[in-house]
Order: C-alpha cells, then sequence, then structure tokens
C-alpha cells in the first residue's frame, strides 16, 4: 500500500504545496521561509521516518501566523489522506520525550475526532523567526485538520527550544507508532466498525 498524500492550499495569505510519505525514511525538503519552523519540520519528519516535501509562499510581511497555521491545516489533511482507511493501524500512539532537560509527553488518537489539549507555556515571545504562540496555532490546525486527539503534557524544562523542539520529535514518534501497522488488527480498531 502506497501511504502518500499531496495537498495544496491556495489562499491570499498563503500558497501551500505539500507531499507526505507516511512508509519513509525522514528524507526533507522545507521552504516555509520560517528558518525555526524549518528546523522543527526537519525534526518531526526525521524521527517519525516520514518522507515530507513543503513549500509555502505566506505574507511574511504580516507575520509568521497564516504561514505556519495554514501549513498545519494541510499537514493534518495530507496525515488523514495518506493514512487512508486505518484498517490495520494501531490508531494510538505516545511518546515521552527528553531533551536535555526538557521532558514533554504527546499522545495520539486518529480517532477521526479532533481534540487538542497542552500545558505546554513558553517563557519567551520567539525562537528565532517563529513566534512561539504559533507552537500551539500549528498542533491545533494539525488536530484538527487530521481529525485526531492530540495531547501534550510538559513534564520538566526550561529552555525554550528543547521545550518546543521535543513537542514536534514527540509528536513525530507517538503518530509513527499510531500510524504502524500491526498484523493482530485485521479491520479497524474501534467498536463501532468505523473511525
Amino acid at each position: 500500500m502506497n501511504r502518500t498524500a499531496e495537498a495544496e492550499r491556495n489562499t491570499k495569505e498563503t500558497k501551500i504545496r505539500l507531499l507526505l510519505n507516511l512508509d519513509g525514511t525522514g528524507r526533507t525538503e522545507l521552504h516555509t521561509g520560517i528558518g525555526f519552523f524549518d528546523h522543527m519540520l526537519d525534526g518531526f519528519a526525521r524521527h517519525g521516518l516520514f518522507d515530507l516535501k513543503v513549500r509555502v509562499d505566506g505574507d511574511l510581511h504580516v507575520d509568521s501566523h497564516h504561514t505556519i497555521e495554514d501549513t498545519g491545516i494541510v499537514l493534518g489533511g495530507a496525515l488523514r489522506e495518506a493514512v487512508g482507511d486505518k484498517k490495520g493501524i494501531r490508531r494510538y500512539g505516545s511518546c515521552i520525550l527528553p531533551m536535555d532537560e526538557a521532558l514533554v509527553l504527546c499522545a495520539v488518537d486518529l480517532s477521526g475526532r479532533p481534540y487538542y489539549m497542552s500545558d505546554v507555556s513558553f517563557t519567551v515571545p520567539r525562537l528565532g523567526d517563529m513566534d512561539t504562540e504559533m507552537v500551539r496555532e500549528f498542533f491545533y490546525a494539525v488536530s484538527c485538520s487530521g481529525q485526531m486527539n492530540l495531547h501534550f503534557k510538559f513534564l520538566s524544562g526550561s529552555n525554550n527550544h528543547h521545550m518546543c523542539e521535543a513537542m514536534f520529535k514527540a509528536f513525530a514518534k507517538a503518530l509513527d507508532a499510531a500510524v504502524s501497522y500491526d498484523e493482530r488488527i485485521t479491520d479497524v480498531l474501534s467498536t463501532k466498525g468505523s473511525l
């Protein structure tokens, strides 16, 4: 089965092209115009072993909001398409990921129902050229567009770069687990019979 998806979004604020392969090796081509965001997406793809190509032409003369939020919308939609009918996948995934002093828990349920929760808060307004308030907006957009439950729990940390990077990498590992196959699951892992 080829679990890839190609997606586009064209508005007055952003033009986005994205290609996602769930069964990749972590290869990336990232051009969002926001260096720190590219760094986070690279960590997500490499640690989830997803191949990810993203090209964004966004209204960065305004700020980073539309570029980051819309990328989350497109990524979530591509993920939903690539995972397909969800037959045979584990559906759930979680990871407690350390990055130096930072420790973040991420849990994912590919339930078909969007829900986002996080208690991670940052103490600086920006990381490089990315507003830290956009971390929430990105993951919220991914969870809604991807129709998944997505939870983050902050366990420890003081360095904002480490905290943010731990979130992206923990999400990658949790998502990789959720989309992986289990030969014991022959249909959809749900009492409803569909997700």
